[in-house]
């Protein structure tokens, strides 16, 4: 045996190791396509050196991706982000997407419906369908996803506080639309934790907060076996401004954080690990980028079998779904982002994430229009079928830079986690709670933005077109403008349905809601369910829960 960087066992390879590999690779079906290079020159489907310790994709401890055949059998999914105005607007602008081979929808929901409070709320004015769709009941949802197959088409929704409302929305149109919700797939943010240490789209406080996190996980193992409950989030903790190391620490910390919440409610860990997911960015330093992923599904690997004593390969196996960078989109030369965002998906895929959204170059200005969410998808498809690079598994593995950055990276991680763990006595969970009640995590992430930017202003990091080669600087493209009009039909679709609906079934759910959220040995998601079906609001939900848990409010930080 030969040990890692973090001294964990491996096993050396020898034939046995490569052949079980081969085996796999064997069982898993090809997609149609020449694996050559363009100049007819065959590549294999991954190569790796005959020394101690070379690894396998689809190996544990699956550093170099979580399948043998990683994208020679099947592609990532192409999802672009979508979502603003009314339910309808969106609607249409999903089947544009899957018209231009988009192969799965990612939400974007409003800052309302985010805050899960309604389009009446006194705070709602002026931001109803501004920053994604708004949704306030199941007739929302009806509409939003009119025409679209839920049994075929998988989505994604970026969401957290309001997320087991909305994914209780989600369920209850599959069920009047017929669809079994066994083959409901997808996924819901629902990532509480990420919200305290850095986009502060919260209500309740952490643990109640976390409560509702493993309730979803505990309906969904039960009722959704292809639904991802909870998508563990680095992306919005990097784009609050830490470091690659930071935010690879901080989310798989949160995600063992979920898995020590799930196991306290008697989950077996393999019952519900295989559906966790998870959520990176893809940043514009391209080889830490692709360390880092290599890293994630390594260190997920070693701990979900050491210390939790997982199992089943499939909750070894961590699987992500990855964003561009949108911070790292300029307002100023617009046009350069497209440069920006496909090299930062070219790093995603070289890491080996299962999904992928490409942000459009308009972002920093507005929503995407149509124009720059097709540019965004094409940039996808032409790294998919014009450059190569999915014919073979982890192409940088064996790279001396890559290697020395993946190694690097895990000891970082490795630093948080005895931290972490130090602060919650032996426990993950209480680690992460009481770093972020003493502001800890909400303060290391502040000091990594403050070192950024000042190394932007001082000029010691290059941003084109910001602080340097600023000789192109040119009136902006259009942007796409939501007007005024949407929130008057929102809030008219909201009191017709008001009007419509049954006061006692209204009631009698609110009550339900109150009656089981008081019982913390209760899975609330079933009143939900029925809270939804019966057209009651998102924030008439937060509010019945609201009085059982009470408001989080944040403190001065050390």
């Amino acid at each position: 045996m030969s040990s890692d960087a973090q001294g964990h066992d491996r096993p050396a390879v020898d034939g046995n190791e490569r052949s079980e590999w081969q085996r796999a690779y064997d069982a898993e079906p090809l997609r149609d396509a020449d694996f050559t290079t363009i100049s007819g020159v065959p590549v294999a489907p991954v190569y790796a050196g005959d020394d101690d310790g070379a690894e396998f994709p689809g190996r544990y401890p699956y550093t170099r991706g979580p399948y043998a055949s990683m994208y020679r059998s099947k592609l990532w999914t192409m999802r672009q982000f979508a979502g603003f105005g009314t339910a309808e607007d969106t609607n249409r602008r999903f089947h544009q997407l899957l018209g231009a081979g988009g192969t799965g929808l990612s939400t974007a929901f409003d800052m309302p419906t985010l805050l899960a409070r309604d389009s009446d709320h006194p705070l709602a004015l002026g931001e109803v369908g501004r920053a994604g769709v708004a949704v306030d009941t199941l007739a929302d949802m009806e509409i939003l996803f009119r025409g679209v197959d839920l049994g075929t088409v998988t989505t994604s929704m970026t969401i957290n506080s309001a997320a087991p409302t909305v994914l209780a929305m989600y369920v209850a149109l599959a069920d009047r639309n017929g669809v079994d919700r066994s083959r409901l797939g997808g996924t819901i943010q629902n990532d509480i934790l990420k919200e305290y240490q850095a986009q502060n789209e919260y209500v309740f406080p952490p643990r109640p907060s976390l409560r509702l996190v493993t309730d979803t996980i505990r309906f969904c193992t039960a009722e959704l076996p292809r639904w991802h409950p909870v998508s563990i989030s680095g992306y919005h903790i990097r784009e609050a401004g830490s470091t690659a190391a930071q935010e690879l620490a901080f989310t798989l910390a949160n995600g063992f954080a979920y898995v020590e919440s799930a196991l306290a409610v008697g989950l077996p860990v393999d019952s519900f690990a295989p559906r966790l997911s998870f959520f990176f960015n893809a940043h514009i330093d391209f080889f830490e980028e692709i360390a880092k992923y290599r890293a994630a599904r390594r260190i997920w690997a070693h701990r979900m079998r050491e210390r939790y004593g997982a199992r089943d390969p499939r909750s070894l196996q961590l699987r992500f779904h990855t964003q561009t960078a949108g911070v790292s989109l300029t307002a100023q030369q617009s046009e350069v982002n497209i440069a920006r965002v496909a090299i930062e998906a070219l790093a995603g895929v070289l890491g080996g994430t299962q999904s992928l959204h490409t942000d459009a170059f308009d972002e920093a200005l507005a929503l995407p229009t149509e124009h720059a969410a097709q540019v965004a998808l094409r940039t996808q498809q032409v790294i998919a079928h014009e450059t190569g690079v999915a014919n073979v598994a982890d192409p940088l593995g064996g790279s001396y830079y890559v290697e020395a950055l993946t190694d690097e990276l895990e000891r970082q991680a490795e630093t948080v986690f005895r931290y972490l763990e130090d602060l919650g006595h032996g426990s993950m969970v209480d680690g992460v709670v009481r770093g972020i009640e003493q502001g800890w995590f909400q303060g290391e992430i502040a000091e990594a933005s403050y070192e950024l930017q000042t190394k932007l202003q001082q000029g010691r990091w290059v941003q084109v077109g910001v602080n340097a080669y600023t000789d192109g600087d040119h009136v902006g493209p259009p942007t796409l403008s939501i007007s005024p009009e949407v929130e008057v039909r929102q809030l008219e679709r909201l009191r017709e349905v008001k009007a419509s609906r049954s006061p006692a079934a209204v009631e009698a759910a609110l009550r339900r809601i109150r009656h089981d959220a008081a019982d913390p040995t209760v899975n609330i998601f079933p009143a939900l369910l029925e809270a939804v079906s019966a057209y009651v609001t998102v924030g008439e939900i937060t509010d019945a829960l609201e009085s059982v848990f009470g408001i989080h409010a944040e403190g001065a930080h050390a």
